[in-house]
């Protein structure tokens, strides 16, 4: 073939316009310890830090390059193109830690990448002359430097490594068919044949243990992990649940070897770093299994939420009862019948549901001088120990469908579920029953995925030989099983010119470049089996994509919720896969088409015509398609016309080349997820997604962020027509001014009024040009210690505490702060920018809202509608995340399924913002903080009793909204007295733990008015207990009311005094459900049989069973003068909302909890201060997801970086990516 020369001239060189420059990289977690570490780095001076630190840390070979090399000669191959191998003879003249290093300049990776291209493309025949490899050469290592295109992750880790350093190593099970010969040969070494594949599909058979069988497949699937790429399969073929077996018996069904499967993948280090295995997972609408399947994670999370709030209540009370085991020294304090605040914390424990033994344990610990309790509690972030104790965490799950079941889901029609062994119907369910579950699923924790069967069958270029069953990872690569397909994406924006014009021919000639690229690649490449590398060979299929067609929308103006934005995404997608299926064509004329297609060149072509009639605006003339595309309709926007015309030609170039020559490939495109290298591109977008965050943090050379504007938004904005003093403007509100001198909030003069220094002042302003927030620059590691102790007049105490808030100690209002933090911080969004008109704001909508209050992000239908444009130019299919607010419905999530069928959309993921446990709510969170910073405010200058009176009313009021009734045959006691001479009858009703939910009082021969007025009083108690006033606050309020009747009571064993009815009445509540017995005259244990000279027996002991019905079955307020307490039971202590008395809440310091109806709030601490202890993990994550982040920590790095990559997460700090590209 030809190669032309574009970028590069023969005088140039590779490097034309490109120049280099030394820095360092390193990447830390935020502990500050470090992950990676190089000093003296060569890269190309326009890359970001964060592409250099990728490039180091992913891509640079770390060890094995030798430090002196020499040329292998080859007679059919150029001598610039020999390949390099250790020179023995000069390694042994150099000291042993010199002989090998590892790569450290961009340009030794570009020269290994390009170089074994080259050279395997010159031995594969792909070049007229060696001018043509030399400019292939060239041209391939300039568009790399200059960041307009890459190779997936399995490119960078392995290609080049034995051509350029000799590299080598044992055989690990790979095969590849030779190219002269056409035979399958099994790999003799690890490196000379590359694995540069980044996608690959796999069938499993339904057997256990032989080749291709289930065993099997988490053997093929390890040998892909290891070198960094993805696999995913269809598992419909194995049987159900409880279907038989050959041998006898029933089987265990998919789920039980899903399992297995996900945690052999999660213990594989994908490419060799710490990033988990790619994986998907797929099984048909029809299988047995699948009501299972579809909700796998939810039951997973379910036990991941348990295993956080189990492993957090179990440490609090154990705590609670070891502490209560100290309180004196005497022997009874292990006594819970005798240890009032061990009683107590045993009852806590028992109502949070721990286990009797654990308690017991615990009591036992204390015996034998233990004073604290250690029980390990999780969290929920993502990578967390909660998260992999459970199952389903490392693979994708998706569901296949076909129209047919869609169409019973439209009607509510039956859905037969057919059992895999003999075809029989396993079990029939309503279609839309299935439907339902697929939606909560995918609401609850963005599972299932859904692809469409029929879709994808109808577009496929080689029915002939098998169906299209399964996919790769992140869902863009779909084609037969066990083939595979290496990516590569073009960076959109690399192709503007100086005015900000998409070039076309540059863009239509990198496309030819890169295609040939990537044929290549699949003649060079070994394979983990032998299936693979045999059908690889015959079907050759290619995965050229595109990246940051959200950052070149937002360049041009151009809303990505646009009927142009649209045009230009269906325009560059469709000349993109012409050019390709075009070049395609070409090199079948030279080199011939594809082994297999001879027998699928009917269907091909078809695919091929049918492409061509969305190319050109045809509605309706397409052959056998069941659900019709969105065509490429002429639009009324310049930039898009041209390149509708362009890549119409295309299409015919393509079709009328492939009519005549066939094609060498069977597929060529599709749109990737481009996570990792996506950010060596410095791409602000990736694949097909919109931006994420309109202010991002720049990081510098050394360590630290700059902050800084999307790079896009003042091309945006000037392209929109605003003046550069305008721009600055709206820039400077988004970012921030990075300085708190001229804020009228909180200003130098102000704070030195406050006794800061101007040293100290120099000091915050040095930490204010990359803050987030400026609560996080007043701080003792900002200030120094000594400073905030002897100057501001904190104590070393309140420092420490994760809650403190300095600003707010310093007497600043929220409002103060509020208006500080727009000044220094910036907005982080556009909306309510001066001079910006309402018309722009779209233009700048993300996926996202942006800041701390923004409002405006992309809707659904936006993103599905821009799949929609894209899908009809793309061999495969597209990674995409379908983004959706956490306000969305479960009906939200079927209709956007549904949808995406009706568009012709392949695939679809959705996920709902806050649908993982890992990830803190956006829209909540500063809500919540406004709440808890209103309460603090309010509360600040009381005492600590009063503190902990408003704390308890504002939970009760937020806890309490409904009113919790009784059940209608419900247990209770009466209490007959006299109280100076009068009759009263006290009846309790009680909820079935015990709790006492309403009174009825009665006066005997009293006057008819008296009467009604005590009954209609315990109306209304009962009422306010069912709505959740603690009885304490009853007892509180009327124990000691003066009037009359009044005096000696009578018939009560424990009251002998009131000074009123209502004294008595609710001393006798008190005594009987709250355990207070300083309100009545006569002891408990006076009350026992043993008081009055029964002398002393055995401990009466009930079992835990008895212990249980009787809590049911009895009134606790009855049996509260009995003679035992059941195992530290609900004796005395049952208590409905047992809300401390003030006096408790002072000499504890706290209150440990607050019980209200079913709902248990969690201890809330009273100090000197007020705050809500903050968790420095749920701050990290609440700052991570206001900056537009996902809110999760990196697995890799540690840094709460990671976005949405298709289906996929990215690290925008080191890269390190959840999917296989």
């Amino acid at each position: 073939m030809q190669i032309q020369r574009y970028f590069t001239t023969k005088d140039s060189g590779p490097y034309a316009g490109i120049e280099f420059r030394t820095t360092s990289s390193e990447i830390r977690n935020p502990d500050g310890s470090v992950v990676f570490s190089h000093d003296s780095i060569d890269v190309p001076a326009d890359w970001s830090q964060v592409a250099c630190d990728v490039l180091a840390q992913k891509y640079f070979r770390k060890a094995g390059i030798p430090a002196a090399a020499k040329k292998i000669e080859e007679n059919d191959v150029p001598s610039w193109l020999w390949r390099s191998v250790p020179d023995e003879k000069k390694l042994a003249k150099l000291p042993e830690e010199e002989q090998y290093r590892g790569e450290n300049s961009a340009q030794e990776v570009f020269h290994r990448l390009a170089g074994t291209w080259t050279y395997w493309g010159w031995k594969g025949g792909y070049f007229d002359s060696e001018e043509d490899a030399l400019a292939y050469y060239e041209e391939m290592t300039h568009m790399l430097g200059k960041q307009m295109c890459a190779p997936n992750s399995p490119q960078w880790f392995n290609t080049g490594l034995h051509w350029a350093y000799g590299i080598d190593g044992p055989s690990q099970g790979h095969h590849y068919v030779d190219f002269q010969s056409g035979k399958l040969v099994r790999s003799k070494s690890s490196y000379e044949h590359p694995q540069p594949h980044a996608c690959f599909i796999q069938s499993i058979d339904d057997d256990l243990v032989n080749s291709g069988g289930i065993m099997d497949l988490w053997v093929r699937e390890a040998r892909l992990f290891k070198y960094g790429s993805g696999t995913g399969t269809n598992f419909s073929n194995l049987r159900g649940e409880n279907e038989s077996l050959s041998g006898g018996g029933k089987s265990s069904g998919v789920m039980s070897f899903l399992k297995i499967g996900d945690r052999a993948a999660g213990a594989i280090k994908s490419g060799g770093t710490t990033r988990r295995a790619a994986k998907m997972v797929i099984l048909d609408a029809d299988h047995p299994d699948i009501e299972n399947f579809i909700n796998w994670k939810v039951s997973e999370e379910q036990k991941v939420a348990a295993l956080v709030a189990g492993s957090k209540a179990a440490e609090h009370h154990l705590n609670n009862v070891m502490k209560a085991c100290q309180e004196d020294g005497s022997e009874d304090r292990f006594n819970p019948r005798k240890n009032n605040a061990l009683k107590k914390a045993v009852i806590g424990a028992r109502k949070a549901m721990l286990p009797e033994n654990y308690i017991q344990r615990t009591i036992d610990y204390a015996k034998q001088g233990f004073t604290a309790m250690e029980f390990e509690t999780y969290d929920t972030d993502w990578d967390s120990e909660a998260y992999l104790t459970v199952s389903g965490q490392n693979s994708n799950n998706t569901v296949r469908v076909t129209d047919e079941f869609l169409r019973a889901v439209e009607e509510g029609a039956e859905w037969k579920l057919i059992q895999r062994t003999d075809g029989e119907v396993s079990k029939t369910i309503n279609a839309r029953d299935l439907w339902e579950q697929i939606g909560e699923a995918a609401w609850s924790c963005a599972d299932p995925g859904l692809q469409y069967d029929t879709t994808i069958n109808d577009w496929h270029t080689c029915p002939n030989t098998d169906r299209i069953y399964g996919s790769n990872p992140c869902s863009e690569y779909m084609f037969l099983d066990n083939t595979a397909c290496n990516l590569a994406s073009l960076n959109l924006k690399a192709f503007q010119d100086e005015d900000g014009v998409f070039d076309g021919e540059s863009f239509s000639y990198a496309v030819r470049l890169w295609t040939i690229n990537l044929e290549i690649a699949v003649l060079m490449a070994q394979f983990p089996s032998q299936e693979i590398a045999q059908l690889s060979y015959e079907y050759r299929t290619l995965g050229l994509g595109y990246a940051n067609i959200g950052g070149l929308l937002m360049s041009l103006g151009i809303p990505y919720d646009s009927k142009h934005a649209r045009a230009i995404c269906a325009a560059i997608t469709a000349l993109m896969t012409g050019v390709s299926y075009k070049t395609s064509a070409e090199m079948a004329s030279l080199l011939g088409t594809f082994p297999g297609y001879e027998a699928n060149a009917e269907p091909m072509l078809k695919v091929m015509r049918n492409h061509h009639q969305a190319a050109h605006g045809e509605a309706k003339k397409y052959e056998d398609l069941a659900v019709l595309p969105v065509p490429l309709k002429d639009s009324d926007h310049d930039e898009a016309q041209g390149l509708i015309k362009m890549a119409r030609k295309s299409w015919d170039d393509a079709v009328a080349l492939g009519e005549k020559h066939g094609f060498r490939n069977a597929q060529v495109s599709v749109i990737a997820p481009t996570g990792t290298i996506g950010l060596v591109m410095d791409c602000d977008t990736t694949g097909i997604e919109p931006d994420f965050a309109l202010v991002k943090f720049k990081k510098l050379a050394g360590g630290g962020y700059f902050k800084i504007i999307n790079r896009t938004v003042p091309v945006a904005l000037q392209k929109l027509g605003y003046d550069e003093t305008q721009i600055e403007q709206m820039i400077q509100y988004a970012v921030g001014h990075g300085t708190l001198e001229g804020s009228t909030a909180i200003g130098h003069e102000i704070l030195r009024e406050k006794g800061f220094t101007d040293e100290a002042i120099a000091t915050l302003e040095g930490a204010l040009g990359d803050a987030f927030d400026i609560k996080f620059v007043f701080n003792k590691w900002t200030l120094g210690v000594e400073f905030c102790t002897s100057v501001l007049g904190f104590s070393e105490e309140q420092l420490d505490d994760m809650s403190f808030d300095m600003l707010a100690e310093l007497g600043f209002t929220s409002d103060d702060i509020a208006i500080a933090n727009n000044f220094v911080c910036g907005a982080m969004t556009l909306e309510g920018a001066p001079g910006l008109e309402a018309d722009h704001l779209p233009v700048f909508d993300c996926a996202n809202p942006c800041g701390r209050d923004g409002k405006r992000f992309l809707s659904v239908e936006s993103h599905i509608r821009m799949l929609a444009a894209a899908q009809p130019f793309i061999s495969g299919s597209i990674s995409k995340t379908i983004n959706m607010a956490n306000t969305a419905t479960v009906e939200d999530c079927k209709d956007a399924y549904m949808l995406s069928w009706k568009l012709g959309l392949k695939a679809n993921a959705l996920y709902r913002d806050g649908s993982k446990l890992s990830q803190p709510l956006n829209a909540q969170l500063l809500d919540e903080d406004d709440l808890d910073e209103i309460l603090e405010e309010k509360v600040a200058a009381q005492p600590a009793a009063v503190k902990a009176e408003n704390i308890a009313e504002h939970v009760v009021g937020r806890y309490m909204a409904k009113r919790l009734r009784l059940p209608h045959r419900r247990k209770g006691y009466t209490q007959k007295a006299t109280v100076g001479g009068h009759k009263v009858y006290l009846r309790t009703g009680e909820y079935e733990d015990g709790r006492v939910g309403e009174i009825f009082i009665d006066m005997h021969k009293e006057g008819a008015a008296f009467r009604s007025l005590m009954n209609n009083f315990a109306i209304a108690v009962s009422i306010a207990l069912q709505y959740g006033v603690p009885m304490e606050e009853f007892v509180e309020a009327f124990t000691f009311t003066r009037f009359e009747p009044s005096g000696m009571v009578e018939g009560n064993d424990s009251i002998k005094m009131s000074t009123s009815i209502l004294d008595y009445l609710f001393r006798e509540l008190a005594v009987s459900y709250l355990g207070r017995n300083d309100l009545a005259h006569v002891k408990p244990e006076d009350l026992l049989p043993d008081s009055i000279g029964r002398g002393q027996g055995d401990e009466e002991v009930i079992s835990d069973a008895t212990q249980e019905v009787m809590e049911r079955l009895t009134s606790q307020g009855y049996i509260r003068s009995s003679s035992f307490v059941g195992n530290g039971g609900n004796g005395g202590g049952v208590a409905a909302a047992p809300v401390p008395t003030m006096a408790e809440a002072d000499a504890g310091g706290g209150l440990q909890s607050v019980e209200i109806g079913s709902v248990s709030v969690e201890a809330i601490t009273v100090e000197a201060t007020v705050a809500k202890a903050v968790d420095s993990q749920m701050d990290q994550m609440r700052e991570a997801r206001m900056k537009g982040y996902e809110g999760d920590a990196c697995g890799e790095c540690g840094n709460f970086t990671l976005v949405r990559n298709g289906t996929c997460l990215k690290c925008n700090t080191c890269g390190a990516t959840s999917g296989c590209s």
